[in-house]
């Protein structure tokens, strides 16, 4: 049926919530029945989850979910999950500070069925030039962790057929930070097919960035040393991803 779950993660986005669904709403509104706009409340401080509990009224096909605050990452796989308990075709994940735009998705959807994964290459980014410093850092350290080359490994712009996600999935713990990452190296290694597209990256439309300069030195530190742990236990229990 090509059913389309849209996941969005969110913390404290009172500013850009409302515009985000309304946004991103009518990219779901034409897809096949069951297909859901699932925004996740990480435990916000602010009045992000009541807002979305409204907006349920008027869009019968957002989903409104909240949980105890543990990061982007885990609430990326928490709503990777749920799709696949509420059998989901297609996952698309994108974030709620407003940087991607909707009417670059039609693009990805019409060619789903030629690729495992399709993800948005980011290009003239106006997110900050320590952003993109960041991914540049990312991509050099995934190919002396992995041997992979990425051409934009975290992109919140991202297709994935469920069969696909949920074997990545399964390699990756609850509470990893850099979700997404791991799963653009696990399609790579098991040599998904996978696809890019150039996308716009617009600034944030409003509230404010939670990360900062320490806290990504703080994340990549970490992630590092996580990279480094999985690394051993997929050559342990998963040599079929290094064949």
């Amino acid at each position: 049926m090509d059913r389309l779950y849209i996941i969005i993660p969110a913390y404290n986005e009172e500013e850009n919530i409302r515009q985000v669904v309304s946004d991103w709403y009518p990219v779901i509104a034409d897809k096949p029945s069951g297909s859901r706009l699932v925004v996740i409340d990480d435990g916000s401080l602010d009045h992000t989850y009541s807002i979305l509990s409204e907006m349920q009224q008027t869009y019968p096909r957002l989903v409104a979910l909240t949980k105890e605050n543990s990061g982007h990452g885990s609430t990326i796989l928490y709503g990777y999950r749920y799709a696949l308990e509420n059998h989901a075709d297609y996952v698309f994940q994108t974030d709620s500070d407003g940087q991607t735009n909707p009417q670059e998705f039609l693009q990805f959807w019409e060619i789903r069925s030629l690729f495992g994964m399709i993800i948005g290459h980011r290009r003239d980014r106006e997110d900050g030039f320590s952003r993109v410093i960041v991914t540049k850092v990312l991509k050099t350290v995934l190919f002396f962790s992995f041997g992979v080359r990425i051409t934009d490994a975290n992109t919140p712009f991202r297709l994935m057929e469920v069969q696909e996600l949920e074997r990545n999935l399964k390699y990756i713990p609850d509470d990893f930070f850099l979700a997404n990452v791991m799963i653009s190296v696990l399609c790579e290694k098991r040599g998904v097919k996978t696809h890019y597209i150039p996308i716009t990256f617009r600034p944030r439309q409003g509230g404010t960035n939670s990360i900062n300069l320490k806290r990504i030195i703080r994340i990549g530190i970490q992630s590092i040393k996580d990279f480094s742990k999985i690394k051993h236990m997929w050559r342990q229990n998963c040599n079929e991803i290094y064949k």
